[in-house]
């Protein structure tokens, strides 16, 4: 844990998305960014742990260093969304280090004001005007956004326009570190408070 006057050490992961994103940071240092994909049909969350402690070993640090976990709640993959507020929960719990989440919305509006992601049943999840407007029906959407720069994904991209982060490199794990950072000025980063965002219910089976 930082002591006195040292840099803050910030470990930040994503596996909501399509790709798992993992950041560490010291202070305002980017020490280590990984993006890992899906690998021999395992999908990218299996490689969370793994990653963490090749990050950490790289950089000569020891989970106790750590000062906050910040990490993506959702909206995206079920699977990816459990897999990551799990991992971050039990971690800040051992270590007894604070923990905060961001939202993938709010973390993708970092490259354009407007976000709409798949949401299934012919809506998106959309952010706009600085906040999160739940599943809202793509008709909705399409008059929203039409005209405008926005950030959606590849199956939306067709029927929205706009430009899909996953035809992007962004580095989206410093994108959620630097939220954290804020969010965590005026939060409370018990881990208890550590919650998955599911705006829409999971689907059943």
């Amino acid at each position: 844990m930082t002591q006195g006057g040292e840099k803050q050490v910030i470990l930040a992961f994503d596996t909501c998305l399509d790709k798992m994103y993992i950041t560490l940071k010291s202070g305002e240092k980017v020490l280590s960014s990984e993006i890992v994909e899906n690998h021999d049909e395992k999908y990218h969350s299996a490689f969370l742990i793994s990653t963490i402690k090749e990050i950490l070993k790289k950089n000569n640090l020891t989970p106790k260093d750590i000062d906050l976990i910040a990490t993506n709640v959702g909206p995206g993959s079920f699977t990816g969304i459990r897999a990551c507020t799990t991992v971050a929960r039990i971690m800040a719990q051992q270590l007894n280090c604070k923990a905060i989440g961001v939202s993938s919305l709010e973390i993708l509006a970092k490259l354009a004001p407007i976000v709409a992601l798949d949401a299934r049943k012919e809506k998106a999840y959309l952010y706009c005007d600085n906040e999160i407007k739940g599943a809202v029906p793509l008709d909705e959407v399409k008059v929203k956004c039409e005209g405008k720069d926005i950030i959606t994904d590849n199956k939306l991209k067709p029927i929205l326009g706009g430009s899909s982060y996953q035809e992007m490199k962004a580095p989206l794990g410093e994108f959620l570190a630097e939220l954290a950072v804020e969010k965590a000025k005026d939060a409370d980063c018990d881990w208890r408070k550590l919650k998955p965002l599911y705006i829409q219910p999971p689907p059943m089976g």
